[in-house]
Parts: C-alpha cells; sequence; structure tokens
C-alpha cells in the first residue's frame, strides 16, 4: 500500500466522511470467512505482501505495483504464492504464480498521477486453479449508485488475518476512479472494494494508494470491468510481464486445503 497525496482531481474538499463507518472484524474461523474465501494473501518471497482476490479459478486480482518494483523491474512470478483465506497460519487453498500481467502503460512511480492509479492493477495467473466448488471466485463490476462499500484486506499489524470493514463511504467518483474512507493501511494494496446490494457481493475497485484527510483514511481505486478484459485478452494472446520456466520445479503450482499450514517473512510492502 503506497500513501501519498490524494490526486487533485479528486476533490475531496467539504466531503462528508462515515462517521457510521463500521469496525473492523478480525475473520478467523471457517463461519467468519464464509463469503470472503476468495481473499488472500499475495505472498513475495523475501518481500512482502499484498491483498489479492480469485476473479476466475486460476486468475487472482490484485495492484500493480505489488508485482513491479520502482524501478519498473517485474517481480519474478515465482517468487509470488496466493494464500487464500490465510489466517493464523492456515490457508483454504493456496497456490503458486506462474505468470502476472499488468497493463503496458503502467509505472510505478511516486506519487502517481491519476493515469497511473487507473493503470494499477495486476493478474496473476496460477499454475493450478482452485476448482470453483471448493472457493467460488468474485465477479467484477462497475460501481452502483449507493454510497457505501466494504473492504476485506491484510494489513500491517493485522496481517495473519483477514480483516473486515463491514461499511465504509464512497467519497467521489470522477475519471474512472473511486475514493472512499476505508480503514486500510500497507498491505491492502490490491484489496478489493465489495458492493454487497446484491444477492452476492461484486469487486468495484481495488485498493490502490491511500492517504489521509482531516486525520481519516482516504484510499484510491480504479473501475475495473474495462481493464481487467484488456489483461484477460493479454494472457489469452501469451503476453506476460513475468512468467515462470516450465522446466523450473517452481511451476509447479501447490495447493494446501483446511489443516495445511504455511509460513512467511512477508510483513508489508514498502511505502
Amino acid at each position: 500500500m503506497r500513501f501519498l497525496a490524494i490526486p487533485l482531481c479528486l476533490c475531496l474538499a467539504g466531503q462528508a466522511f462515515g462517521q457510521d463507518n463500521s469496525g473492523i472484524d478480525r475473520l478467523t474461523t471457517r463461519d467468519d470467512l464464509r463469503g470472503w474465501e476468495p481473499i488472500g494473501r499475495v505472498d513475495i518471497d523475501n518481500g512482502g505482501f499484498c491483498t489479492g482476490a480469485l476473479i476466475a479459478p486460476d486468475l487472482v486480482l490484485t495492484a500493480a505495483h505489488c508485482v513491479i518494483e520502482p524501478g519498473g523491474t517485474p517481480v519474478d512470478a515465482g517468487r509470488i504464492t496466493f494464500r487464500a483465506g490465510f489466517a493464523d497460519g492456515v490457508s483454504l487453498a493456496e497456490a503458486g504464480v506462474v505468470r502476472t500481467i499488468v497493463p503496458t502503460g503502467y509505472r510505478n512511480i511516486q506519487p502517481a498521477p491519476v493515469e497511473v492509479i487507473r493503470q494499477d492493477v495486476a493478474l496473476l495467473q496460477l499454475g493450478e486453479p482452485i476448482p470453483s466448488a471448493v472457493i467460488s471466485p468474485f465477479a467484477i463490476g462497475l460501481p452502483g449508485d449507493g454510497d457505501e462499500v466494504s473492504v476485506v484486506s491484510y494489513a500491517a499489524g493485522r496481517e495473519d488475518a483477514l480483516s473486515w470493514q463491514r461499511v465504509c463511504k464512497v467519497l467521489v467518483r470522477e475519471d474512472a476512479l473511486i475514493a472512499v474512507d476505508c480503514d486500510v493501511t500497507f498491505g491492502s494494496s490490491g484489496a478489493p472494494v465489495l458492493d454487497r446490494s446484491g444477492y452476492r457481493a461484486k469487486i468495484v475497485s481495488i485498493i490502490a494508494v491511500g492517504s489521509e484527510l482531516d486525520g481519516r483514511p482516504v484510499a484510491v481505486g480504479m473501475e475495473l470491468p474495462v481493464i481487467v478484459d484488456a489483461l484477460k485478452a493479454a494472457l489469452r494472446r501469451g503476453e506476460a510481464t513475468s512468467e515462470v520456466e516450465t522446466s523450473t520445479p517452481d511451476a509447479t503450482a501447490k495447493r494446501i486445503f483446511v489443516g495445511g499450514g504455511s509460513e512467511t517473512g512477508a510483513k508489508f510492502v514498502s511505502p
């Protein structure tokens, strides 16, 4: 998660922050995680972590700056593991990443201008799909007309289990960006912003950058359908930002279901 000035185009002055925002619930048991199983921790070996969510059995959605170094070097896909529903050392399922894809024009720079934030999206292709019968992926959609969303994420200080903020407020929608006053911090990059107005929650944005305004958190994400469709098409064409060589042992994904444990030294993605 990167903390920086909110883009100038998002005119937040005078916006009312959500005093009615809910607190944060820690999700640790199977009952707690019900409905949020597709969300997991994106762990980078000898690196940090972000938050990601399954949007297909073999595709994880997260932020581009999680897999692109500030100098522009892609993080080796073989160093990345997705741990769905990770809580206190146990994952509901986990798999290694074999390919990553980000928009060709994306640059990991700070402060990030609006056009960069709009492209701060990555897809991670898993080496072995997580069956939908085990975890049903989320759908992607456009933000609705309501002013309430939910965010489920990992973060520094609460990296061992998902945290769910049931209700936070949409502050501004502008230029295909969305600003919310959700409680996020380092490690929350890529966390899904969820519209829960329908039968099942859908992802309407992901957390890209954050800051504070008048002592309250503000986070910014982007609209997803167009850019996610473009990244899926690029993967179908065989394009990748980083790809594991199939001859290497790391190309074989692993999957650990409930009862399996995993360890990680990941702490957070540096600002």
